[in-house]
Formats: structure tokens, sequence, C-alpha cells
């Protein structure tokens, strides 16, 4: 399908009770391609009152499809799955128009994204609970599960598909509605999905999507309405926090997925080979616009020169271009204030004294590029090593001994993804403990997985999704006391 026409066969409308709505007031928002920077298409622009429409329809819904059969929840999302699976290719062109990526990169994310689907298909008909005597020998002890109730999921624009998928599929499989508000960067990939939902025949009310402009102002309502049951996010830290605030009044479960800031350790004893290619995916991957990416680089200083400059020939060879051009591998970052941001990181390490050994320089003209980037002897004052700079830019910096590199990935806020490179199982279980994160890579540049729980510690939140702890998220449990 060409552009013009898949994107005209997506209403630009909300999706609210299983149809495509206007919104109240019938306001609209551009839709901009960061290869250009140039709107392409506009979507309906949800107000509060519309948020509260999508909870009518949540709230409607819920008593149905928390009855309905495990193994029919479980089939609509493997129907679900299939035809993702089948519209790939007009899926990753659509998540590359509205969110730059390279088609390499979207493609990569349908496969990941809908295999949530594919895994919580499995996991709904496998929640369980349990039945026993009473220790004292006076009664019984039964535990079973039960749907929380209407959740609100709130997705960032990296991963326009996975971040939803990862939320809708667990909910789904539980029992529980939800509302999806997408990131305004990239709402079409969630509405295209809720079209396939349609399409499998999802009942009206149990998935809706706002696509808006003022996210605080629709999720506000939604927060303060007792029939909301759960808040789960995607975002950064400071949006999280605020959320988990405007929460606390109606006691709503949540889960938080929040910033990183992910230390790749590469010790004296690694194959300094394969921790390039893991470093060249982690670092990479989404053109470094992940929470999960590599955000700085301790390298032993016995083996940091090798790593240096194999690193810096294998990013030389990234292609920067539109996403949309089957021949790029790196893609434009998603709008102008994270393109400040990256120059305004690498700029100041570079004034602390950091050296550019790659890129360095905004490639100026329209979209939102940034090249591939090395920079090498970067002081611990730099704010790179601090804040996470959501862009393709690795900086290096040596230690010593064991113990130094551990405390160099340990010293940060945050703690959700880390990686280690060592030949030593021994030093890789013992480093792996060590590390204040809630995922661990050893070995590997990529880590996640629709089968493993993926979440943080520290300032990266609290919450699991994936594996079969995600579903955990959205039941409820019960005791019942019997004689």
């Amino acid at each position: 399908m060409d552009h013009s026409t898949l994107i005209e066969s997506i209403p630009a409308k909300l999706w609210i009770g299983g149809h495509a709505v206007d919104a109240e007031n019938g306001a609209t928002f551009d839709v901009k391609d960061p290869a250009t920077g140039r709107p392409f298409t506009k979507v309906a622009d949800a107000s509060p009152a519309d948020a509260l429409r999508a909870l009518d329809a949540a709230a409607n819904a819920q008593k149905s499809w928390a009855a309905t059969a495990p193994r029919e929840r479980g089939e609509l999302l493997r129907a679900v799955f299939e035809k993702l699976t089948e519209r790939a290719d007009d899926v990753a062109t659509l998540m590359t128009l509205e969110m730059g990526k390279a088609l390499a990169e979207s493609r990569a994310e349908i496969k990941y994204g809908a295999e949530f689907f594919r895994w919580f298909s499995e996991e709904a008909v496998r929640i369980g609970g349990r039945y026993t005597q009473a220790p004292a020998g006076n009664g019984r002890i039964m535990v079973s599960k039960a749907p929380v109730g209407p959740v609100l999921a709130i997705t960032p624009w990296n991963f326009p598909l996975a971040m939803g998928t990862r939320k809708i599929g667990p909910a789904l499989a539980a029992g529980c509605t939800i509302i999806v508000k997408p990131a305004g960067e990239t709402p079409l990939t969630m509405l295209f999905l809720a079209q396939l939902f349609a399409e499998v025949g999802l009942p009206e009310g149990v998935l809706s999507v706002l696509t808006t402009s003022k996210s605080s102002a629709v999720s506000a309502p939604l927060l303060e309405d007792p029939r909301l049951r759960k808040l789960t996010f995607t975002g950064s830290t400071e949006v999280g926090k605020k959320l988990v605030e405007q929460s606390a009044g109606g006691l709503l479960r949540t889960s938080m997925e929040l910033g990183g800031n992910a230390p790749f350790v590469v010790f004296d004893d690694a194959d300094v080979d394969a921790a390039v290619d893991g470093a060249m995916l982690a670092k990479l991957r989404n053109g470094g616009e992940a929470c999960t990416a590599a955000n700085r680089f301790h390298v032993a200083n016995s083996v940091r020169a090798e790593f240096t400059s194999k690193l810096v020939a294998r990013m030389k060879d990234t292609k920067l271009g539109p996403g949309i051009d089957p021949s790029t591998t790196l893609g434009p970052l998603i709008n102008a204030d994270q393109l400040s941001k990256v120059v305004e990181l690498v700029d100041d390490a570079v004034a602390a004294g950091a050296t550019v050994a790659l890129g360095g320089k905004a490639s100026g003209g329209e979209g939102y590029f940034y090249p591939a980037t090395v920079l090498t002897d970067v002081p611990p004052t730099a704010r790179i090593l601090a804040e996470e700079v959501f862009g393709p830019v690795a900086p290096i910096v040596g230690f010593d001994t064991e113990q130094q590199g551990i405390d160099a990935a340990n010293s940060t806020e945050f703690g959700l993804a880390a990686y280690i490179y060592t030949e030593d199982l021994d030093r890789a279980l013992r480093v792996a403990d060590a590390i204040e994160s809630g995922m661990v890579g050893v070995n590997r540049g990529v880590i996640s997985d629709a089968a493993a729980p993926f979440g943080g510690v520290k300032a990266s939140g609290f919450g699991r999704e994936g594996g079969s702890e995600g579903i955990e998220e959205y039941l409820e449990t019960k005791y019942i006391a019997l004689p």
C-alpha cells in the first residue's frame, strides 16, 4: 500500500467504544514527519470530556469482559498477533513516517511488539490460584485472582507499537478493559492497532485510544474518577512522579517504567569484538532513543583503546537519512527538542574536556538528524554521564579494577538496564548481582523479551511488563476463608 493510501486508511478520529469518533469539539492536531519537520496528516485532539466518554465505555464493558472465558480472550489476542504479522509492512511504514526510525528498526519492533499478544494469549489461560488446608487445621484457604478493572495506559513515542502491546496484552488477558493514550508525536500506529482489534471481533468498549496534544488535561479527569482502577505509564521519571502523586487520591494500582541511564561495562577479559557487536545493538537500537539504550560506556583501561577504535569504525558505517529510505540505518531524532537535548549534552561534554572521536555535530537542514557519535576521555563532571541522552552518542570512560567498574555502573539514580561483558562466569554472576538494575545483559546487547519481566529499580520505576510476572500487574488477589 502506498504512503498516502495507507495514511488515508486510518480515520483521523478517536477510537472510543469500538468506533472511530470525532473529538467533542472537532479539534485536530498535526502529526509531523521527523525527517522533514513538516506535518503530513492530522488526527483528532481529545478533550477531557472525550476521556470520560472512553471511561464510560470501558466501565460499561468491564463486567462482561471480565466474565469472558480466558480461552476466548486469549484467542482474540492471538488473532491480533496474526493480523499484525500479516500487515507488518504497512505498520512498519506507518511507524517510520510518524516516528522516523529506519524501516528495519520498525520491522523489528513489530516482531517484538506483536510477541506480547502471542505471549499473553497463552498466559490468559494460566491465571492461577490455590486451595489448601489452614496450618492450624481450623479451615481451608482459597485464593483467587480477578481483574483490577479499567486501566489507563500512557505510552511514549519511541516504540509506538511495543509500548502499547506490552500493556494491552496483559490487561486484556487478565480481563481488564483499557484506555490507551499514545504520545502526541506518534498517534497513528495505535489507531491502526485499534482497527485490527475491531476486525478480529474485540467487544466494544474493551479498548479505546485517545489521541491528544493535551496529555495532562485529558489524563487528569480519568485519574480522579473512581471507576478507573489502574494506571500504567512508560516515560520520563519526572512525569512518572507527577502521575504517581495524581493517582494517590484514588489509590490506583500503578506500574511505572521510567527513565534509564544504562551502563555498558567492558572488563579486561572481555571478547572485545563481541563487546563492540553488543555495543552497536545496545547503543544504536532505535537510533539510541530507547530507555534501555547504553547511555555510557565504562571500559577497562587495558582494552579501552582497542574497543574505542573498533566502535568508531563500526559506527562510521551507519547511514544517516530518512527512515523511509530502505538503505538508511540511522534515522532522525523525534523532534527539535530532542535534537537540542543531544546537541546540548555533547557540547557540554566537549566543553568539559571530552574528545570527539566521531560525529559530534548536527547535520543541519530540514529534519532532526544527528550522526552516530563517539566521545572519549569524558570527564566525570560531564552531564552526559548523568543524564539520559536518548540519541546515537556513545561516551567512553575508563576504569581499572572490577570494583571500580561496578561503582561506575551504580553511580546513577536510575536502575533500568545494564550490560556487562566478561568471559569469566563467576565474574559475570558476581557483577550482575552487584549492579543496581532491574535488568542485566551478560554478553548481550539486546535483552528485551516478551517472555521476561521488563522493569527497573530506583528512579527507573516499579512494576514489571512481560513474562509470567507481567499479568500479575493487572490482577487483584482475593482470599476466601472456608470451613
